[in-house]
């Protein structure tokens, strides 16, 4: 990969040094170009006219998506979040009082506090997979977990394939080979994965998976989708429908699609879907596989220089780790380090417990700082931030001993 290039195709690489990949990505200039020749028609011209004019670029949006996992396009919604993606699926399947659940440890809050709703609203039971001593989904609990499910009760696993803390990545295509083998609906949330490292939802088994744009896919905020195995769609149902899921066919009657855009809405954000477009063919283009080598070596490279420093604490876990370091500084509250780093020019965010409150509770955690790298940034990136946390933790010694 040429980096120099690629972080001259990257206007904010100029003004930050950016850290904040698994909040939101830099856009490249081609996913900006994108929605600015969208918008530039659409004042001129009008929305509706718009949308006509670029219908065409539009709706290849899917093939591209498809192609990036390894679906069809039929397979594919086009979404505003990757959250509205997997509350669309989450929701559109059946329980009865007594189902059961299975999720991770690591279980994102968004998704969890889902569960605890249904728990409440519908009397269903959420199990926790414990994790192996690697602090990932444990493969062979699982197993375990399925095997002695006599009476069918598990309905669903859904897990996080990258949790937005600790750097692991779950061992998603085993737990799609156990959902295959004990016939369980598997609901996997890739917010975190796509665009970071090659997904293949054959190869995982996944039955539904959620995603985002603004994150490692590099795309607007605003963008996600949805992707859901064709043999599955005849099956579910949104809790809402509109004119462009169905279509009113007599005064008692409907008729819903019979793709997965009929969990999406007549209205959306069309220079948000080119950005989307344009990033997912961006990705594509540098290839998978480079991305997750080069952002592979950059997160280990990271978390061992952090460790390198006095008083400082990664605190990831996994068998196989991304882009995704978090850690903490003895003695030091984390949104002080992330206020100095950020006068510094350096973009990190914050995990706090309640974002994945059973492994933060688990591990005695409270907050951390996540530094999350991306394939534009450097070596002498990192330099930079473990210099400035070195910094940050001579003058708070300096003061406490003053």
């Amino acid at each position: 990969m040429n980096i120099e290039k690629l972080r001259s195709e990257t206007p904010g690489c100029a003004h930050v040094i950016h850290f904040n990949n698994a909040g939101s990505a830099l856009m490249p200039q081609a996913v900006i170009e994108a929605q600015q020749n969208y918008l530039n028609y659409e004042i001129n011209q009008g929305g509706y006219e718009a949308v006509d004019h670029f219908r065409k670029q539009l709706n290849h949006t899917y093939q591209r998506v498809a192609q990036l996992i390894n679906a069809q396009p039929q397979e594919i919604a086009l979404l505003e979040s990757a959250t509205t993606a997997w509350v669309k699926a989450f929701f559109s399947l059946t329980f009865q009082p007594g189902d059961r659940i299975v999720t991770a440890k690591a279980e994102y809050a968004t998704n969890y506090i889902n569960y605890l709703h249904l728990a409440k609203t519908q009397q269903v039971d959420i199990e926790v997979i414990p994790n192996d001593e690697s602090g990932q989904v444990s493969i062979t609990a699982l197993e375990k977990m399925l095997a002695e499910d006599q009476q069918k009760t598990i309905k669903l696993i859904s897990i996080t394939h990258i949790p937005t803390n600790g750097g692991l990545v779950n061992p998603a295509e085993e737990v799609g080979k156990l959902a295959k083998k004990y016939g369980v609906l598997y609901l996997l949330d890739a917010c975190q994965s796509v665009g970071q490292m090659p997904i293949d939802v054959q190869k995982i088994g996944c039955d539904m998976l959620s995603a985002t744009g603004r994150k490692y896919l590099r795309a607007p905020r605003g963008t996600g989708f949805l992707y859901v195995r064709e043999s599955l769609l005849e099956t579910l149902e949104p809790r809402e429908v509109d004119m462009f899921a169905a279509e009113w066919t007599t005064t008692d009657t409907y008729e819903l699609r019979q793709d997965a855009r009929k969990f999406e809405y007549y209205e959306y954000n069309p220079a948000n879907r080119m950005g989307l477009s344009a990033a997912v063919q961006y990705a594509l283009e540098l290839g998978l596989d480079n991305i997750w080598q080069r952002i592979q070596q950059l997160g280990d490279l990271l978390r061992k220089q952090l460790a390198e420093i006095p008083n400082v604490t990664v605190q990831d876990l996994g068998q196989v780790k991304g882009g995704i370091v978090s850690f903490g500084v003895k003695g030091i509250k984390t949104e002080f380090i992330k206020q100095k780093l950020r006068e510094e020019g350096i973009n990190v965010s914050l995990i706090v417990a309640n974002g994945t409150l059973l492994d933060m509770q688990d591990r005695g955690l409270d907050h951390l700082v996540r530094a999350s790298v991306h394939y534009y940034n450097t070596e002498k990136e990192i330099e930079q931030l473990c210099g400035v946390v070195k910094k940050i933790i001579l003058v708070h010694t300096r003061i406490e001993h003053s």
